[in-house]
């Protein structure tokens, strides 16, 4: 018997089906079967029943599993008694809102590849509230939230506010330098985010402040997507300065910041309530925080106006 089988029977016994074992692991279904029975071969005696309801362990299965959940705790023993000093390990699974991937993420992974080679880095980008049932669910570790947060997380402290921009095809006369009164930008018509997008929430919001009516010609819940509606002609949108950055710079899109209000958005840094936080989970959190500081400083992360 190997470690990918001892692995494999505690996550099938924990998990309840093979299933939802696979998505633990990052496997493929087929290949998690194939380890509980290549052990259950080498043992001789079934380690679960297959009912309806799922898998479950035998009285062999659970006594297996035991002598599983030790064996695997003295190996992770030896491996930290066998480390240098200093150095973290682990699989940390990071959230990035997708309108900072073009801005942050190359940065972010070159200072953790750099600082912390050790530590196996997952990225898995979404918008806010997707990031925030990631963090809920314990499939996420530490991630960028963008508001309105909810208060069943712990958060640092705010990172960096983003103002929004109008975006429009090259076609219509925005200029950074000029802003738009809100109560302008939403006669035209808009493609913006689904319902449950922060950001759809908060134009929600000042829409029914200012007695707006939206028109919406599209909705998508991929900046990379509305940024392509929008050079279609579809309609202008209304993103953080960060995600148009780089287009603007280009000449790809014209924009301008919205006023009368001026909108923003506070990205913070959030972990889950309840779960302590492994040394290499704070560490890449804290790197996260110094990758943002430094785009910022750069100018990277706000339109040049």
């Amino acid at each position: 018997m190997d470690f990918k089988q001892l692995t494999a029977l505690i996550t099938v016994a924990e998990a309840g089906s093979v299933t939802r074992a696979a998505e633990l692991l990052d496997l493929v279904q087929p290949a998690v079967t194939q380890r509980i029975i290549s052990l259950e071969k080498e043992l001789g005696i079934p380690l679960f029943e297959r009912t309806q309801q799922g898998m479950r362990p035998t009285e062999a299965g659970t006594i297996m599993v035991d002598h599983a959940r030790r064996a695997l705790d003295e190996l992770k023993r030896a491996r930290v008694r066998l480390q240098p000093t200093g150095v973290l390990t682990g699989t940390v699974t990071v959230g990035l809102l997708e309108s900072t991937g073009d801005a942050l993420g190359r940065p972010f992974l070159s200072l953790v590849a750099r600082e912390q080679p050790h530590i196996n880095l997952r990225v898995i980008t979404g918008h806010s509230r997707q990031l925030q049932r990631g963090l809920d669910e314990g499939d996420l570790d530490v991630s960028l939230l963008g508001g309105p947060h909810r208060a069943t997380l712990l958060s640092a402290a705010p990172l960096v506010s983003d103002r929004l921009w109008v975006v429009a095809p090259r076609s219509d006369d925005l200029r950074p330098d000029e802003p738009v009164p809100f109560a302008a930008a939403v006669e035209r018509p808009l493609v913006l985010p689904p319902r449950d997008h922060a950001l759809r929430t908060l134009i929600d919001m000042t829409a029914d402040d200012a007695g707006a009516a939206l028109t919406i010609a599209a909705e998508a819940n991929s900046v990379r997507m509305l940024k392509q509606f929008v050079l279609a002609g579809h309609g202008w949108t209304i993103l953080p300065g960060v995600a148009i950055a780089d287009d603007l710079a280009a000449g790809v899109v014209h924009a301008a910041p919205v006023c009368q209000p001026d909108l923003e958005r506070t990205v913070i840094l959030g972990t889950p309530r309840g779960r302590n936080a492994s040394p290499a989970v704070q560490m890449v959190g804290r790197l996260l925080t110094r990758g943002i500081k430094s785009v910022v400083a750069q100018g990277g992360w706000h339109p040049n106006v």
